[in-house]
C-alpha cells in the first residue's frame, strides 16, 4: 500500500468515527455533515425502501432518532477502504448496545472527492446475520 493510500484510509476512517462518536451520543450531525448535500442515497434493514436524497434522509431518519439513541462504546471491526481517483469503498463491522436496539451492522459507506472534501454518497447498514435477531427487543424510535 502507498502513503496515499494509508493516508486516505486514515482519513475516511476518522471521518465515520467522528460521527459515530456524535452518534452514539444522540448527535445526528456528525452524519448530517459527511454525508453528500449534492447526491445521496441510504439503505438501511430498518426501512422499506431506498432513501434518495440528504432533505428526505434528514427528515424520514434523522429526526426521529436525534436526542434518543446513546450507547456508552461501540467496536468498529474489520474496516476496509478500497479507493480509485476520487472514490473511496469504506467497509467495516458495528457492533453497540444503545438505548434503541442493540447493533450488529455490515456497514459500506461510498465516499466522493467534492469540493470540500470527501463526503458519503452512499449509505448501506445491513443486519449481521438478520436471522439470529430478536427484533421483538428494539424499542420504537418514534
Amino acid at each position: 500500500m502507498t502513503n496515499v493510500n494509508e493516508n486516505l484510509t486514515e482519513e475516511i476512517i476518522a471521518l465515520e468515527k467522528g460521527a459515530l462518536d456524535k452518534w452514539f451520543k444522540g448527535d445526528t450531525s456528525g452524519y448530517l455533515n459527511i454525508w453528500s448535500q449534492q447526491q445521496f442515497s441510504y439503505f438501511d434493514g430498518t426501512v422499506q425502501q431506498r432513501v434518495d436524497s440528504y432533505e428526505d434522509i434528514k427528515e424520514s431518519v434523522l429526526a426521529h432518532v436525534e436526542g434518543k439513541l446513546f450507547a456508552d462504546s461501540y467496536d468498529f471491526e474489520y474496516p476496509r477502504v478500497q479507493a480509485v481517483d476520487d472514490m473511496a469503498v469504506l467497509t467495516y463491522q458495528l457492533y453497540a448496545k444503545t438505548t434503541l436496539i442493540d447493533m450488529k451492522y455490515n456497514c459500506i459507506e461510498v465516499y466522493k472527492k467534492e469540493e470540500d472534501g470527501w463526503k458519503v454518497i452512499h449509505s448501506t447498514w445491513s443486519f449481521i446475520r438478520p436471522m439470529d435477531m430478536d427484533f421483538g427487543q428494539a424499542k420504537s424510535i418514534v
